[in-house]
């Protein structure tokens, strides 16, 4: 799904334009993004959790030469997924 296909669906359950839809999602994900980078997590209940963790510093390989490269540590982000998420989704495999 894509972020145009969320808004066509909010907009139609609640009866906005596509295009104020996409003002509210779109500030709502920039929200986040600002709230992961000035406090590094952020909580939404009964979603899920998304937080900016380091990635250690690490050996690797290139698969193409085999050459041992050394790959520096980097900022990314985690999500973990909310008790309600996981239980939903777990229905799916039933």
């Amino acid at each position: 799904m894509t972020k145009k296909e969320i808004v066509r669906q909010i907009a139609d359950k609640l009866g906005l334009t596509q295009l104020k839809t996409k003002e509210i999602v779109q500030q709502t994900f920039d929200a986040i993004v600002d709230t992961l980078l000035e406090e590094r997590r952020i909580e939404l209940r009964n979603f899920g959790v998304f937080e900016v963790r380091e990635r250690r510093a690490r050996k690797a390989r290139n698969p193409r030469t085999g050459e041992k490269v050394q790959v520096p540590g980097r900022m990314v982000v985690s999500f973990k997924p909310g008790k309600v998420m996981e239980s939903r989704v777990a229905k799916l495999s039933s």
